[in-house]
């Protein structure tokens, strides 16, 4: 190899994930799906961002008793905890991502703790769909905006991801790459 041949090969350009940074990313552009499909909603009902408010006001109740926050406190409250809770889901997805390069089988373990994860997230908003507890929230709503925001979620870590396709069918075969 010639000395300009191992300086190119040295200086080759290295990608570098990082499971934090694409978390995040990953968990704003879920959290950034929902926020978009239920203010399209509210805006369509004539209300824009009671979805957040009613939310907010949940969640406002149960770190304290209620006092005199205004709508603008309960929407930043829950936009605050939103964006953190996805950027959680994210950074979790990223990692296992990133532990599956060396262990494909994660994967297949990954997605049966998903599914497990949506069928119980929505049996307790199936739950929490009685009346007075979530307002006029649907559970479908939240069904569709959920599953817009993993398929945006998805797509942005499969993107970065290019190898997965081969690793997922390799853990869900049983065959080891």
């Amino acid at each position: 190899m010639s000395t300009s041949a191992r300086v190119e090969a040295t200086h080759a350009p290295v990608i570098h994930h990082s499971a934090l940074r694409e978390g995040v990313i990953a968990g704003a552009l879920g959290a950034s799906v929902v926020a978009i499909w239920f203010l399209g909603i509210d805006v369509v009902a004539g209300h824009p961002l009671r979805t957040p408010e009613v939310l907010g006001r949940a969640l406002v109740s149960i770190l304290g008793p209620a006092g005199s926050e205004g709508a603008f406190v309960h929407v930043a409250a829950y936009t605050l905890f939103h964006y953190f809770a996805f950027a959680v889901v994210g950074v979790l997805a990223a990692v296992i991502i990133h532990f599956a390069a060396r262990e494909p089988s994660i994967l297949a373990g990954f997605v049966i703790l998903f599914v497990a994860v949506e069928i119980g997230f929505y049996g307790f908003v199936g739950l929490l769909s009685e009346p007075n507890i979530l307002g006029d929230v649907a559970w479908y709503q939240v069904l569709i905006g959920n599953l817009l925001a993993a398929l945006v979620m998805g797509w942005y870590l499969w993107q970065r991801h290019p190898q997965l396709g081969r690793e997922l069918d390799d853990a869900l075969s049983g065959r080891v790459s």
